[in-house]
């Protein structure tokens, strides 16, 4: 990894505590996070003229007219999916890049999913930089996704499905963990956990969002 600059104080010093302390009254206390946090400078992952804003909650766009998600919201997320060590982790849209590598200091491997090929080339640059060897990607149409590719023991959608995602339940290890945006493209979303208990499983609500709508198939120009 190349030496620090400037950049890097983002998860020092009052800046971070300002952020553990926002981040703190939201109900995000999970020290193992806040540890992937600071070994995963959020600025590797966005461009350079939205550098001083990687610890601020705000929608930032990337390429392929994305964006990455609000600070907050990715770390109540992922906070919400319980991972551990020995954990198999789906990802679906990749973005930025910037959730998996954080996921990936917190389980045992992590196959993430993106339908643009210029975000997967980026994000596996930054993955190979910050040594995360256990990430999985792959270019790919998550909704053609084989159910021989599973099972997992937690999936993330971060784009929008209308329906229950019955598909990616269906990859669910047994006591699995899956959330997913549900709602109409247009508006507000809710994020539900599906708790996959034998062949049955629980949902649960967590918070509102207003996440871009899942898109089938991969992208033929970017």
């Amino acid at each position: 990894m190349a030496a620090e600059n400037p950049a890097d104080k983002q998860i020092k010093g009052e800046a971070f505590i300002s952020l553990f302390m926002r981040l703190r009254a939201k109900g995000v206390e999970d020290s193992r996070l806040f540890s992937a946090l600071e070994k995963t400078p959020r600025y590797y992952f966005v461009e350079a003229k939205y550098k001083n804003l990687t610890l601020a909650n705000c929608v930032l766009p990337i390429e392929c007219g994305e964006y990455i998600e609000r600070l907050d919201e990715q770390l109540r997320i992922i906070q919400a999916l319980r991972l551990e060590p020995k954990h198999r982790v789906l990802e679906v849209g990749t973005g930025s890049g910037f959730s998996a590598a954080l996921m990936a200091l917190l389980a045992l491997r992590v196959t993430s999913l993106e339908r643009y090929k210029t975000l997967c080339e980026r994000a596996r640059q930054n993955f190979l930089a910050l040594g995360r060897g256990n990430i999985i990607l792959r270019h790919a149409d998550a909704l053609q996704e084989r159910q021989d590719s599973g099972p997992f023991d937690r999936i993330i959608l971060w784009p929008a499905i209308e329906q229950e995602p019955r598909r990616f339940i269906d990859l669910l290890a047994g006591n699995g963990l899956l959330i997913a945006p549900i709602g109409a493209a247009e508006g507000e979303q809710m994020l539900i956990c599906y708790h996959k208990t034998g062949s049955r499983f629980e949902t649960s609500e967590l918070f509102p969002v207003r996440y871009l709508p899942i898109v089938p198939g991969i992208a033929a120009m970017l």
